[in-house]
């Protein structure tokens, strides 16, 4: 418990210093979310150790988990106490982290890969909402930031300390240390996460049905919804086939160089800072224009990549500050859009999100088999140009908008709407589920 003290004196508890608050929360999305990712640079090692190809299906299951807990676990999180709901999750993800490390068979390897997902994805997208929750308005932007930088930290750097630690210790190792990790983050986490009631008094099947309507009610939350589905998507293009392009002609790469290549996406943290600040300052419609120009415009730069490193790198670092610059400014609006039950606004979110990346990722495969990475770039454009032909109707609709209302032209539109989740209480929109 003595991290748990440490962590509690230096936060000094989230109702008196949420910013020290959500850098815990931050901490703790990077070092979950790495525990999915941990599996891709040991598959290899972990077939050896069963003789089994079987293995080589973790990262899909993983993906499965984490698709079906964003539309079955994260609704949760506005209608039971956030804390024990997290730190359920946590203890969950930590079985399952050690029943990977001590599996007898790849079969119990697949399964609790599966729980590591559907654990991870519930957690983090969990503690993304509270964290808009708990800073305040002029903050979300900035709050959402440090989360989403968290996140990236832990997806970079879990490749690189998965091999180095794998190589020296062993897989099993890893996954015993990443257990015991996670299980200090439970034990830090209940002690400094204060203790709420549940936002939204109605049952799981009332709040899905929530979910499901806020899905078709809100145009705002779709549109953005769709932006952040295209700039995904874009995004799975490219890291789905760099790969073979690199251990190809003219690079020949071998795999440590392709993982030093994936530490130019570092880059995205520093974006989501920036799109933090913007969004705060009322600008997300203008800063979501330009961010997904400069993507279209990125995929020009790494078509050159086939003939220069330098290209291709330039490429990437553009279209990383786009992909997580855009991602940002999205929750920034979407969060803003409700002022509780904000676990609907991420499950929906999320779950376009998620999809474009899974439809990204299968149509740079294609363009790559097809058309070689020249139709990869031109497929990754076209995914950018779609979600700003989704940005261009949000803008044309957001001018109509303030002229009848009579609002200053370029401030954010994603105000609340008034009595759609305003003042939620047992009698309120929200009550009624």
């Amino acid at each position: 418990m003595i991290i748990a003290e440490v962590l509690g004196r230096w936060s000094g508890g989230a109702r008196r210093t949420p910013r020290r608050t959500v850098w815990l929360l931050a901490v703790v999305y990077g070092l979950t979310i790495a525990n999915l990712y941990y599996c891709q640079p040991l598959l290899p090692q972990m077939a050896r150790s069963y003789a089994a190809s079987s293995v080589g299906y973790l990262p899909t299951v993983g993906q499965v988990g984490y698709a079906l807990a964003l539309v079955l676990v994260v609704p949760l999180g506005d209608i039971v106490r956030r804390r024990p709901l997290v730190c359920l999750l946590l203890l969950a993800e930590t079985a399952a982290l050690a029943a990977t490390a001590t599996a007898p068979t790849a079969g119990v390897v697949l399964l609790a890969g599966t729980v590591i997902g559907l654990a991870s994805a519930g957690v983090v997208n969990i503690l993304v909402p509270y964290a808009a929750t708990v800073a305040a308005d002029h903050e979300r932007g900035r709050a959402v930031a440090t989360m989403l930088s968290g996140g990236l930290a832990g997806i970079l750097l879990s490749r690189t300390v998965a091999g180095l630690t794998a190589e020296v210790f062993g897989w099993r190792a890893l996954y015993l240390a990443a257990a015991a990790g996670t299980l200090l983050l439970t034990a830090a986490l209940a002690r400094v996460m204060p203790p709420s009631a549940a936002e939204v008094p109605i049952g799981y099947a009332a709040q899905l049905r929530a979910t499901l309507r806020l899905a078709t009610s809100e145009p705002m939350l779709r549109r953005r919804s769709l932006i952040g589905a295209c700039v995904f998507g874009a995004f799975g293009v490219f890291w789905t086939t760099v790969a073979f392009m690199l251990a190809g002609p003219p690079y020949r790469f071998g795999e440590a160089e392709i993982g030093l290549f994936t530490l130019v996406g570092v880059a995205g943290a520093f974006a989501a800072k920036v799109a933090g600040r913007a969004a705060d300052r009322g600008r997300q419609r203008a800063s979501t224009g330009v961010l997904l120009v400069a993507g279209a415009v990125s995929f020009g730069a790494t078509a050159a990549g086939s003939h220069g490193l330098a290209w291709l790198i330039a490429g990437l670092l553009v279209l990383d500050v786009a992909v997580h610059g855009t991602h940002l400014l999205n929750m920034s609006v979407v969060y803003g859009l409700v002022d509780g039950a904000r676990s609907r606004v991420a499950s929906v979110y999320m779950t376009f999100y998620t999809l474009g990346g899974v439809a990204g990722s299968a149509a740079g495969a294609v363009a790559y088999r097809s058309g070689g990475w020249g139709a990869v770039s031109a497929t990754g454009a076209a995914f950018m140009a779609a979600g700003l032909a989704a940005w261009a109707g949000e803008a044309r609709e957001g001018r109509v908008g303030e002229a009848r209302e009579g609002r200053v032209p370029g401030r954010a539109s994603a105000a609340p709407k008034p009595g759609l989740f305003r003042g939620g209480g047992p009698r309120g929109r929200q009550g009624r589920g």
